[in-house]
């Protein structure tokens, strides 16, 4: 019994061991592919060793999972990997980092601002942490308030694998070349993504606006390995792009290609002398001068994983300088990559996974001085042109704000798809109606609007646009951006309502302002106008003058203030002031005596306001209209009582003649009224 109990026990041993150097080997097996950065081909070496290492180092492998799940863009699997990892009692702080950078790539914000927390609280880098907890919230503020770019995938371009990294081709951006591992690729399995080996394809733009299935570049670029970003030349002959050579018994790097064109094809590539193959380059984008080549590496002098650096070409020489980096307002500790430059060399394009973002890469803008230095603090696009996925690669269609980039988003049609970006203009409207204050003789009743008034609008920037109201007293008005408008009516003897005012109205002295200054988000402006019918003869605050006497009184001159100011609101109105006496005295001398004060008036308005004299005409009616009949006063039994009666007879009113006055200073290129439906067309932008 003994004898069987040890040989039992030696089988036992033998078998652990055998499986200890079997759990040992698949480890090591699955280490080396990680560290030669074959990530989908050691997730699954990871998968198989699981089960048979010791228990101390499952936490590790589960770790160690979740990276290669993280590298491959499998979000889902890395999340449940990391905590696994940490349920496994894997206690290293890098573990809460990762966990909290796919929390944010899924957008579990307030989950991954825990996660950053106890990476600190574990004692990792407390700049990293704070860096992490600021990126969520300003992530949350940014999903909340979208700027108001369009993005769109473009299905027709994308393949259920991955494309990216859209470059134009020609001159009119309706040909574009991207880096895809579709199905026709010429390469094998790529161990890092699982995918084929990505080659350069090219897509054109047909006269419907769709884009072709993109067809294979010839084989002097396109290759059995990878090629990945491209960049065509302004002039369209030449072509720079990323080929990450394979020969055996070397660890070989990507580097930077360039390409003549040679008639209809791509001549042979060569190598650019600055791209050694000890260190990566890729990523390249050439200015529009063709002097200066930004580009992606991990050159000795940089300040993290991968930088934006750049190189100068001089013709005279046929020589490139030394690679210059970008410095450290664009380049961080982390990876900034996929630089991209526009065709006035201003603004530099890039993205980063360490700058403040939504999560995985986003697309940062870097303003370029005329010193050629980034000083200012990169700009985060912001959603939705990034997202919480892995952005990067962005064109822009010369000068207008549209144009390409990558995304891993969800709603793609593969891993790695394009997508268009716009921006669509801002649209202000400002719109409103013009009513009747109601009754002439009353002042009451049913407000109804008003035709025929023109509203008149004024911009700051010097604009004058003006419309009639229709039937329904409506008008309407397009805005421009960045500008103020204040808004007003003139009114004539055709403004008209159904059933107020056969003379007209007058001007509401009602100024609205609207701004579009600061917003940028598209608005609709409102506001109405009420407008005064005309009657006959309207009284103005009474106008008084010493028994006998023609001379305005102070008190006087207040009360024509009120013609003075509706004058003004109504500048086209010409305008009879008349005045009358009592029914005492001759005839004649009250005849004078009236014309006398009326002209008083005028010369108040003309000498001390500043009206045209040719607005105003002065008329005495002396005892002609009284609106007191002498019978009505003989009647009153006070001899106060009548002298009040006949004071009201003597009055200052004042009646509209014409709306025909046209002031000679105004401008000479007056702006024609159109009507108050029709529409305008904008460009874009």
């Amino acid at each position: 019994m003994k004898n069987i109990t040890k040989l039992t026990l030696a089988a036992v041993a033998v078998l652990t061991f055998c499986v200890s150097g079997f759990s040992q080997k698949a480890l090591v097996k699955a280490d080396e592919a990680f560290d030669a950065r074959q990530y989908y081909l050691a997730a699954q070496l990871y998968k198989n060793a699981y089960s048979s290492v010791d228990k101390a180092k499952k936490g590790l492998v589960l770790y160690r999972s979740g990276l290669c799940s993280q590298r491959i863009n499998d979000y889902r699997a890395a999340e449940a990997y990391y905590n696994k990892s940490i349920a496994a009692g894997f206690d290293d702080p890098n573990v809460y980092f990762q966990l909290a950078q796919i929390l944010k790539n899924l957008q579990k914000y307030p989950e991954a601002i825990v996660e950053f927390k106890n990476y600190k609280s574990k004692g990792g880098d407390s700049k990293k942490a704070d860096l992490g907890v600021k990126s969520c919230e300003l992530a949350q503020q940014w999903m909340d308030n979208p700027m108001r770019y369009k993005t769109e995938n473009i299905s027709l371009v994308n393949s259920k694998n991955r494309d990216y990294a859209p470059c134009f081709s020609d001159k009119k951006y309706k040909t574009i070349v991207i880096s895809s591992n579709r199905e026709g690729a010429l390469g094998s399995q790529d161990a890092n993504t699982g995918y084929p080996k990505g080659d350069l394809w090219e897509s054109k733009l047909d006269k419907n606006g769709k884009w072709s299935t993109p067809v294979l570049l010839p084989p002097s670029v396109s290759t059995d390995v990878n090629e990945g970003r491209a960049w065509v030349s302004k002039k369209g002959d030449m072509i720079f792009f990323t080929r990450c050579p394979e020969e055996k018994g070397m660890e070989n790097q990507c580097g930077l290609f360039m390409a003549k064109k040679q008639g209809s094809t791509w001549g042979v590539p060569e190598r650019l002398p600055f791209s050694n193959d000890t260190i990566t380059f890729a990523h390249p984008t050439l200015s529009a001068d063709n002097k200066t080549l930004y580009f992606t590496s991990n050159l000795k002098g940089g300040y993290g994983k991968l930088d934006i650096w750049s190189c100068t070409y001089d013709p005279r020489s046929n020589s490139w300088g030394q690679p210059k980096n970008a410095g450290p307002t664009v380049n961080t500790e982390g990876m900034e990559v996929y630089p991209a430059l526009t065709d006035d060399g201003k603004k530099l394009y890039f993205s980063s996974d360490f700058h403040p973002g939504l999560g995985g890469l986003d697309i940062f803008l870097a303003e370029i001085g005329p010193d050629g230095k980034t000083s200012k603090p990169v700009e985060n696009l912001k959603y939705p042109i990034n997202s919480s996925y892995d952005d990067f690669g962005i064109v822009f269609e010369g000068r207008k704000n549209r144009g390409y980039f990558t995304s891993n988003r969800e709603g793609g049609k593969g891993d790695d798809d394009i997508w268009s970006f716009s921006l669509p203009p801002l649209v202000f409207n400002a719109k409103g109606n013009v009513f009747s204050e109601g009754d002439p003789n009353t002042g009451k009743g049913k407000a109804e609007t008003v035709e025929a008034v023109k509203v008149k609008m004024v911009g700051s920037d010097g604009s004058i646009t003006e419309a009639m109201t229709g039937k329904d007293g409506a008008y309407a008005f397009k805005l421009k951006e960045r500008t103020t408008y204040s808004v007003s009516t003139e009114t004539s003897k055709s403004s008209k309502s159904p059933s107020y005012s056969k003379d007209g109205y007058l001007s509401s002295k009602d100024l609205r302002v609207f701004t579009t200054v600061g917003l940028d988000q598209s608005q609709d402006f409102s506001a109405d106008f009420a407008v005064k019918p005309i009657v006959p003869n309207p009284r103005m605050p009474e106008v008084r003058y010493e028994l006998g006497d023609y001379k305005l009184l102070a008190d006087s001159k207040d009360s024509l203030n009120y013609l003075f100011d509706l004058m003004t609101d109504n500048p086209s109105t010409v305008v009879e002031l008349n005045s009358h006496t009592d029914t005492r005295g001759s005839a004649v001398s009250n005849m004078t005596l009236s014309a006398a004060r009326a002209q008083s008036c005028v010369d108040f308005l003309v000498k001390e306001k500043g009206i045209n004299p040719k607005r105003l005409i002065a008329k005495g009616y002396g005892l002609t209209q009284p609106i007191i009949a002498d019978a009505v006063i003989a009647k009153e039994p006070s001899k106060e009582g009548k002298e009040a009666l006949h004071a009201k007879n003597r009055r200052t009113s004042f009646k509209i003649l014409s709306f025909d006055f046209v002031d000679p200073n105004a401008s000479k290129n007056p702006v024609k009224p159109k009507k108050a439906t029709d529409d305008e067309d904008e460009d874009e932008e």
